[in-house]
């Protein structure tokens, strides 16, 4: 499954806002409506709006037809503001930067030339996304066994990269190892990403999935019906503090409680490195009535003041192990994730 994706020169995504009732792919040609994609969560998950950011950079340079390069470098620096479509995912933020960083290398190029180099960087990127999925589901699926009871949280599969997934990619690649497990998927209130998105990837590539109230991780783990939890991240501070979905830091405190190994898959583009702790990831707050309200319908008492940050951060003394493209980091994190990046370097 291809999440999102370029082609006859429009970025097609799935519009995720639409599923499980509804299927539809979405062609987008202007940078302004790929950001309220991202904004309105049609397009979400830390990879997937990075690969939506790179190719807004791309939309923004092909909306233009003159030939005056001060005009055309105009709206690409304004195409960039599609970084700040939302504050936590350092996926997006990266990815645009790339593109801008390249944008750069490029500028004395001919018009046509910049846009079809930024075309290329821009596949490139979404190209590495699917490929660093499939390597983290190789360094990951080892920690899985036959008979595994595998709780996730939120929706880290292949609707929130461009293929594949980092936490749900662990899972296929173990099931395609030719292990038997099963698979338990928080509902992931507010919003119900668990209950919507993963329990629909799953259905569809016939992997065993069983959906709870993310109230019900706890009594699930007593009962002996967990043995690994496996999620993915947003931003990931250099001490191994991990930013990902609201509700995923109870989950870690439930398996630490519980003897329960709690580990995050996520590629290197989600480590930041201007972020020391936890403390400097910044958490979006989002709207009141996505709280308030479900499918539409009021389910709240009207006037009720609400708190909605769609983000919480795991303290990184929870975390068994880190899963990435170049193998498994363990603590301390201080250490391995200074040694991954400097052999990335």
């Amino acid at each position: 499954m291809k999440t999102i994706y370029f082609e006859d020169n429009m970025v097609k995504y799935i519009d995720q806002t639409l599923l499980p009732a509804e299927y539809k792919v979405v062609s987008c040609t202007d940078v302004k409506k790929l950001e309220v994609a991202i904004k309105t969560l049609a397009i979400r998950g830390a990879p997937a709006i990075g690969v939506a950011g790179a190719y807004g950079i791309v939309l923004g340079a092909l909306s233009y037809n003159g030939n005056n390069k001060d005009d055309f470098f105009k709206i690409i620096k304004d195409s960039e503001n599609i970084k700040n479509a939302r504050p936590t995912a350092v996926n997006l933020m990266w990815a645009v930067e790339r593109m801008m960083r390249h944008f750069a290398s490029i500028k004395n190029n001919s018009i046509e030339e910049i846009k079809k180099e930024l075309v290329l960087e821009a596949e490139r990127i979404r190209k590495e996304d699917a490929e660093i999925n499939r390597q983290m589901g190789q360094y990951g699926h080892p920690l899985i066994s036959t008979g595994d009871g595998v709780l996730t949280h939120c929706n880290a599969g292949a609707l929130a990269t461009s293929e594949y997934g980092t936490a749900l990619g662990v899972i296929r690649a173990a099931v395609e190892a030719g292990k038997k497990i099963r698979v338990y998927s928080d509902e992931t209130r507010p919003l119900l990403q668990g209950a919507r998105l993963t329990t629909w990837e799953l259905k569809e590539d016939g992997i065993p999935v069983t959906l709870i109230c993310d109230n019900m991780a706890g009594i699930s783990m007593r009962r002996g019906l967990i043995q690994k939890v496996i999620v993915g991240a947003d931003r990931i501070a250099m001490n191994g503090d991990a930013a990902n979905k609201i509700g995923t830091y109870q989950v870690a405190v439930l398996a630490k409680e519980n003897n329960i190994p709690f580990y995050i898959a996520a590629p290197i583009s989600t480590f930041d490195p201007k972020a020391k702790t936890g403390e400097d990831i910044p958490i979006e707050e989002r709207d009141k009535e996505e709280v308030t309200h479900l499918g539409g319908k009021r389910i709240a008492t009207e006037g009720i003041d609400v708190f909605n940050p769609a983000f919480d951060v795991t303290p990184a003394k929870y975390i068994s192990g880190i899963i990435t493209e170049r193998g498994v980091l363990k603590p301390p994190y201080e250490k391995s994730i200074k040694e991954l990046f400097d052999n990335s370097c």
